[in-house]
């Protein structure tokens, strides 16, 4: 993918993505010490609109993630609204679109801190497919690496250095085979994906790993949780051990970038009859239809972006 003229916004102006530089030492790329969100847009050819997904909660979060690394985002989140749809209208995005809005310590020196380094921020929106192929369901295995623990490093905070953890994961899950990884806690209780978060289904009720499992609490998450309470669907957030992944009727994770896939079989071990299960089937029709504009009641979900610019698709 040539990224080289898309307009990105860095430094406080627009420019392309070819003029955006960083230094070989700038200490969030020798440290990881960055954080980032990812945003979902999809283009809906018949509104020739561009349908943003949650983008006030994408980056209330990364506030909050920034606050961890001492950092402060340099706008309010309605500031930060306003560029990222103005960015997907000068790219002029006909197309799904993935944004990624990042915060990084941006000091040109060698020294392990986050104390005196300045910050630096860039929105970077680029075309986008899919992240999983979620048309098919997904064959997973459990990872053999630990999801790093708050005691190391915060993982409800979208940390860049924390995501050699979820690399390691998800890399040994694809050389031995996999789709896909599952991570426990260093206690041994399920905690998500490799970049997504988990749900299982049992006799009708909705399971997902709570907040004290390490889990990045992602927007994803909570929608198809608030989905589900909508539909009348039981959801329990509490620790779920490794068994009950076998056990269960139906599992599969959520995220941003994945969206809603369903897992077929974990470590070889089919799930339910391994095809998708009536409940994940619902929430993700239904979610569909929410980021592509077709159900009103959450239209609070969705900002379209050309709508909102007020310019001719």
């Amino acid at each position: 993918m040539d990224l080289s003229d898309v307009i990105v916004y860095a430094g406080g102006e627009f420019k392309r993505y070819a003029d955006a530089k960083v230094g070989l030492l700038t200490h969030g790329l020798q440290y990881g010490t960055g954080c980032f969100e990812g945003i979902r847009g999809y283009w809906v050819p018949e509104d020739e609109d561009l349908y943003l997904v949650l983008l006030r909660d994408h980056y209330e979060r990364l506030a909050t993630s920034a606050k961890i690394l001492t950092m402060s985002l340099p706008k309010s989140a309605d500031e930060l609204i306003d560029i990222t749809v103005e960015l997907c209208v000068r790219n002029r995005y006909e197309q799904n679109v993935y944004v990624r809005p990042f915060i990084y310590k941006a000091a040109e020196d060698v020294g392990v801190r986050l104390h005196n380094v300045q910050d630096a921020f860039a929105i970077v929106p680029i075309p986008f497919t899919a992240y999983l192929d979620t048309s098919k369901g997904l064959h997973v295995c459990v990872s053999s690496w630990r999801r790093a623990d708050d005691t190391m490093a915060p993982p409800r905070a979208k940390i860049t250095g924390l995501y050699v953890n979820s690399a390691l994961a998800k890399s040994e899950a694809i050389a031995n085979g996999y789709d896909e990884a599952i991570l426990l806690s260093h206690d041994g209780h399920v905690a998500e994906g490799s970049a997504e978060n988990i749900f299982l289904v049992r006799r009708g009720v909705l399971y997902t790993p709570d907040p004290s499992q390490n889990v990045l609490e992602g927007c994803t998450r909570r929608a198809v949780m608030d989905i589900a309470r909508d539909f009348g669907i039981e959801v329990v957030e509490r620790s779920i051990d490794r068994g009950e992944l076998y056990s269960a009727d139906e599992v599969f994770f959520t995220g941003t970038a994945a969206g809603l896939g369903y897992v077929a079989s974990i470590d070889r071990r089919v799930v339910g009859d391994g095809t998708m299960g009536p409940v994940a089937r619902r929430l993700g029709e239904f979610y569909e239809r929410i980021v592509t504009g077709r159900e009103p009641r959450y239209a609070s979900w969705i900002t379209p972006a050309y709508a909102k610019a007020k310019l001719p698709a």
